[in-house]
């Protein structure tokens, strides 16, 4: 059983092909139990981001995993094959700690990331399809990641994705102060775009989202006001920046409801940053001459202006990574060490019962104790190095100089 990091991200596939093979929240727990069937994938964990969807997993074949994939989103294999990697064992684990330190994130040093990871995990091992070995991974994933944040600048100067959505706000009205703003969504990446437009004190704040607690509850911090998700297309035209990032399967902006929404605004611009995969606003929408709709990928070209102050950190950060991912694969190949080590301590108990039980009965007979103690310590080690010894008997000519050697390493022999 081999450990695999298969999947696709934004480095080999568009965003076109990622939506179409993201999980939603929902369907997690089925995907992760279809695809750790107990024979061709014994352990697994899903990754579905944005950026990303990856799976780990412990199996013989990563072909297996590949088919799966394709085939629980009905889709052909042929038409993501092409966007797919997978990595075996170190390559697997140098991934996986890559993407928890941030250091494959299109916003490099990203943090959110490590806490997708960590949700992936816990959702792995509330599945049951975190075993010994993933779960052993992602404990050590999360030290490195710990270690690489705390001990070099890889998240100095970030560039996030909520700066980059209010740099192309300013790009098209040039201050914020006068807009108005609809956030559509209520997660994590609402709520830190939220805290950035915020700060640049826009004229209104709203906040759209299925669930209304939670929209209460980042409307209650950014004195912000909410709606209902029904009711964004009769409030659309009211808003000059529109931020959406949900889970939802199907768009929730449509083209007719931009079009309906430009006519109302009398054809003032409308900045859309859609930051949900699948896309919560239809690519049409972008067509539209008022309307400037940027996506996630469409951000890329904003986050890379802090790249080069961080070059140092990513170099010492991926020395980090080597000497952990060195580690772990020593782990690994203890572990698998582990049935050869109980099977030669099995067999050294059984050699030393025999022995004792023989010289009990010598010493029950009133046989001389010095002589049994003798005979009892040359038998243990004639039965213990029996084996040794035949093995260098039996090597042939031009490998008893190896046999010997890894004898000699074995029992910690001196050279002379």
């Amino acid at each position: 059983m081999q450990l695999y990091a298969l999947g696709l991200n934004y480095h080999t596939a568009p965003l076109a092909i990622r939506e179409r093979v993201a999980f939603g929240p929902g369907c997690l727990g089925r995907a992760l139990h279809e695809l750790a069937d107990g024979q061709a994938v014994r352990e697994a964990a899903i990754l579905s981001t944005c950026n990303r969807t990856e799976l780990c997993f412990a199996g013989e074949e990563p072909r297996y995993a590949a088919d799966w994939l394709a085939r629980f989103h009905s889709l052909p294999l042929s038409e993501i094959s092409p966007y797919l990697y997978s990595h075996p064992e170190r390559e697997a684990v140098r991934h996986v700690f890559r993407v928890a330190s941030g250091l494959d994130s299109m916003v490099l040093g990203e943090p959110q990331i490590l806490g997708q990871v960590k949700d992936a995990a816990r959702q792995a091992e509330e599945a049951g399809t975190l075993g010994v070995l993933l779960h052993r991974l992602f404990q050590n994933t999360f030290s490195v990641a710990k270690e690489v944040r705390s001990t070099t600048a890889i998240g100095a100067n970030i560039v996030s994705m909520a700066a980059a959505a209010v740099r192309l706000a300013e790009r098209i009205f040039g201050k914020i102060n006068d807009l108005c703003i609809l956030f559509i969504g209520a997660g994590e990446m609402i709520e830190l775009c939220a805290a950035h437009f915020a700060g640049a004190k826009p004229c209104a704040i709203a906040i759209a989202n299925r669930t209304e607690g939670r929209a209460q509850e980042l409307a209650g911090r950014f004195n912000a006001r909410t709606m209902k998700i029904e009711a964004i297309g009769e409030a659309l035209p009211e808003f000059d920046v529109v931020v959406s990032c949900t889970a939802s399967p199907l768009p929730i902006v449509g083209l007719g409801m931009a079009e309906r929404a430009v006519r109302a605004r009398k054809h003032r611009p409308i900045v859309m940053v859609d930051l949900a995969v699948p896309r919560d606003v239809e690519p049409e929408v972008g067509a539209l001459d008022d309307v400037f709709l940027y996506t996630i990928d469409d951000l890329a070209q904003l986050v890379e202006a802090g790249l080069g102050s961080r070059q140092q950190a990513v170099v010492e950060a991926e020395g980090i990574i080597d000497t952990r991912v060195n580690g772990f694969l020593h782990w690994m190949q203890a572990r698998d060490a582990v049935p050869v080590i109980r099977t030669l301590r099995q067999h050294a108990e059984t050699v030393r019962e025999t022995e004792l039980e023989r010289a009990l009965k010598l010493l029950a007979r009133g046989s001389d104790p010095s002589k049994v103690l003798e005979a009892l310590s040359h038998g243990i080690t004639n039965k213990l190095i029996h084996g040794p010894t035949r093995f260098l008997n039996q090597a042939e000519s031009e490998h008893h100089a190896e046999a010997g050697e890894l004898v000699r390493r074995l029992f910690d022999l001196p050279d002379s």
